[in-house]
This record gives structure tokens, sequence and C-alpha cells, in this order.
């Protein structure tokens, strides 16, 4: 890599906001805010509105849309559709 040219690549911790999940990994991210990890070190702290911990796909909370309904319910507000000759 080319000196003087990247970001700061460092240690980060994120935390979910809604769920106070927390996490460590490696970011070009900064802030002014801190927090101590469990190895005793201290590392800055990021608050994120979602991470896998509150994410319905993650959680298993996501709804699953029904396809079917949904081609009926439009036949029902726009009527059949023919078919064109020769398609």
């Amino acid at each position: 890599m080319k000196p003087d040219i990247h970001p700061d690549y460092h240690p980060v911790v994120f935390q979910d906001s809604g769920t106070g999940f927390r996490f460590l990994t490696r970011s070009t991210s900064v802030s002014d805010r801190v927090v101590e990890w469990t190895d005793g070190n201290t590392y800055p702290l990021i608050v994120v509105d979602v991470t896998s911990d509150s994410h319905p796909f993650w959680t298993g909370a996501h709804r699953v849309l029904d396809n079917a309904g949904r081609v009926e319910r439009f036949e029902r507000r726009y009527g059949r559709r023919s078919r064109k000759a020769g398609a």
C-alpha cells in the first residue's frame, strides 16, 4: 500500500442504540466517546440504530410477503388482463 493515502484503520466498539448490544471490530470511523472493553483497553464508541441484534432479518421478526395474495389483490382492483395474441 502507498504510504500516507489511507485513512487510519483502528479498533472501534459499535453499540446498538435499541438493544445495547456491543461488538468490537475495526473501522475508519472516529468518535469523541470512548468505552472500556472487556480486555481492559478503551476504544472509541460509535452508537448505531441497527445491528444484527435488532435487525428484523437477523432476529426472525421480518414479515413474509404473500406474493399470491398480491396478484389476487391486483386482479381484483384492476381486473384480469388478457394475453396478447402470439405472446
